[in-house]
Formats: C-alpha cells, sequence, structure tokens
C-alpha cells in the first residue's frame, strides 16, 4: 500500500522542502539568471549546490558529492591529510560501505603519488561535481580553505589533472567548466525544484530514462512484457528533469511539483521486474515501500544497501524516471 511521504519521513529529511510550483517550459538558461542562493562566491564555498553555476547548460547528468556531510555524519567533520594514514583508510573504508557515493574522486586513483609528491589527497576535498554532456565529461572540485593551494597548483602537472584549471580564490580545482558569461545548469528555473541542501550526494538529470534503459541490460522480452501487463508507460506525462539525493539510509527522488502522474510513477517500482544476471537491480539499491508526496513531487525510499544503491541510480535503473514509451525487445527465435 503507497503512503504519503509526510507521514513517514522524519521533519529533519524534509527541512527545506516546501512545495514548489508547477514547472513550466525549460528556457534556455540565462547566466545573470542564477539566483542568489546558487551564486558562486569569490571565496570557499561550503555548498556542493553552488558549483552547479559553473556547470555548462547543455550538461545532460550531474552528479553532487558532499565529503564533508558525509564525514560529520560519521562523527570525523575535520578529517583531512593531516590526519593518521589509519585515520584516513578508516573513514573510506566505511564511506564505501555506508554512503551512497557517486563518484570514486578525483584524487584518489593517484592518491599515493599526490601525497607523496604535492601534499594534497581526497581527504582535503569537501565536495565534488561531476557532469557529462555532449561537450563531454568535466568537473569542479572544491578543497578545504585552510589549505595551501600552491600544493594543488603544482599537481597541475600530473597526468590525471590535465587539462584542469585552478580557481585559487574559491578553493576550486575545474575541468570542462563554463566560463564567465555562459549559460549553466544553475540559470534552469526547474532546478531549484530538484535541490537538495541535506544531500551527501545527489543525481541530476535532463529528461526521462528510456524504460530499456531503467530495465537494465539483462533485461528479456518476457521482462518488458511482464511490466506492459501490469503498468503500461504510455500512460505516463513527459518528464522535463528529475533528480536522486542520497542522506544516510534515505533517498528521495525529486520530480517537480504538480505531476498528475507522481502516483503512477512510484507504483512502477512496485510491479517492476526483478530480471536475472549478476548487475545490481532497482530492488537490490532501493528497498521497502515508497512513499510520496505529490504536492513537491517526491518519492521516498529507503536504503541498505549504499554500494548498489549508488550503482542502480549511476546505471539509471529507475522506475520511476521512465520516459512514456518502451520500445520492445526483440522477441527470442529459438534459432
Amino acid at each position: 500500500m503507497r503512503m504519503l511521504l509526510g507521514a513517514v519521513l522524519s521533519t529533519a529529511v524534509l527541512t527545506g522542502c516546501s512545495a514548489p510550483a508547477s514547472p513550466g517550459p525549460t528556457a534556455a538558461p540565462q547566466p545573470t539568471a542564477v539566483p542568489p542562493e546558487l551564486r558562486l562566491p569569490d571565496h570557499p564555498t561550503s555548498d556542493v549546490w553552488r558549483g552547479l553555476a559553473l556547470v555548462p547548460a547543455d550538461v545532460e547528468v550531474v552528479t553532487l558529492t558532499d565529503l564533508d556531510q558525509v564525514r560529520a555524519r560519521f562523527g570525523v567533520p575535520d578529517l583531512s591529510s593531516n590526519d593518521t594514514m589509519a585515520e584516513r583508510t578508516a573513514f573510506w573504508e566505511r564511506a564505501e560501505r555506508e554512503a551512497s557515493l557517486l563518484t570514486e574522486g578525483v584524487l584518489r586513483p593517484e592518491a599515493s603519488r599526490l601525497w607523496l609528491d604535492h601534499g594534497i589527497s581526497e581527504d582535503d576535498v569537501d565536495w565534488e561535481v561531476h557532469f557529462t554532456g555532449a561537450s563531454g565529461r568535466g568537473y569542479v572540485v572544491a578543497f578545504r580553505p585552510d589549505l595551501d593551494m600552491k600544493r594543488v597548483r603544482s599537481a597541475l602537472q600530473e597526468r590525471s589533472l590535465r587539462g584542469a584549471r585552478l580557481l585559487p580564490e574559491q578553493h576550486l580545482l575545474v575541468k570542462g567548466a563554463a566560463e564567465d558569461g555562459e549559460p549553466v545548469w544553475a540559470a534552469d528555473p526547474v532546478l531549484p525544484q530538484l535541490t537538495d541542501d541535506q544531500a551527501e550526494s545527489a543525481y541530476l538529470r535532463r529528461g526521462c530514462v528510456p524504460v530499456r534503459t531503467a530495465l537494465g541490460d539483462d533485461a528479456t522480452y518476457d521482462d518488458m512484457e511482464a511490466l506492459l501487463a501490469k503498468q503500461d508507460p504510455h500512460h505516463l506525462r513527459p518528464l522535463e528533469a528529475f533528480s536522486v539525493s542520497f542522506l544516510g539510509e534515505i533517498v528521495t527522488a525529486r520530480l517537480g511539483g504538480g505531476r498528475i502522474d507522481l502516483l503512477d510513477r512510484a507504483d512502477l517500482s512496485e510491479v517492476w521486474p526483478r530480471t536475472d544476471g549478476d548487475a545490481p537491480t532497482f530492488r537490490d539499491g532501493y528497498v521497502g515501500e515508497p512513499v510520496d508526496d505529490p504536492s513537491t513531487g517526491r518519492i521516498g525510499y529507503q536504503v541498505t544497501n549504499p554500494p548498489a544503491a549508488a550503482a542502480v541510480t549511476l546505471a539509471e535503473l529507475l522506475p520511476f524516471a521512465v520516459c512514456n514509451d518502451a520500445v520492445p525487445i526483440e522477441e527470442p527465435t529459438g534459432l
């Protein structure tokens, strides 16, 4: 049985989520239209969402990871590369088990080299924004306010950071970011309905997820037919954009307020086929009955396996975000 989100999630989880107006048509974002709460200041900021002020407007997918929020939940808010290797290793081992991290971290693949040669590590990163679009991939990495940015500058010669540039006053390392005056994601009028300033990590996407993608690579003809027999996605309204945000054991999908199809989208997760194969499926990451709030366009789930929830989200195995069409899967011929 479906439940109302407001009756189930705690007040702490819902803070700052007042009901927004129905989304209008997406206008071409203008650089001067960035709302004050998303503008990037001339100094370091702890607000990961302000990183969207550097994400080009034509980007399709954005992930945000607030490592400071994760550290605070684990009781080590001031952890940095100044701490012992044992303490830092313990944090990452726990984070990989208990947090839905949507990025490995720009500095972690070359952790030893960057630490030994330049004195920096992922433990000096407050938050990261990663994005993918027609023009390629990019990122915004925010370092702790008290870090000597000369260390980061010296690391720009490393192959792993090739193509990145430094914004030293803001303690940011960026690659593929929008230049001054270019349209950015933060100016999109749909965005305020999708933000969650308490999230430890978040996934934002323009448009919907094709049903075939959401079913996963292991889906068969029978899986598609079983879904269509239970609930046909053709009756859903178009989806302009959505977000998925994680906070501890709660994951919240935001589809925009005023959606008359929100309950149908929540119901899809209950009839979604569980495909065969080794890859995680939706129910490996998102558990419990969906709880929804049509006034704000939110659907909430519980998370018991954070790594699986992150993998499912990045693979877009998300029934609540599907398009209102379904490309058939070819029926096996037996030949």
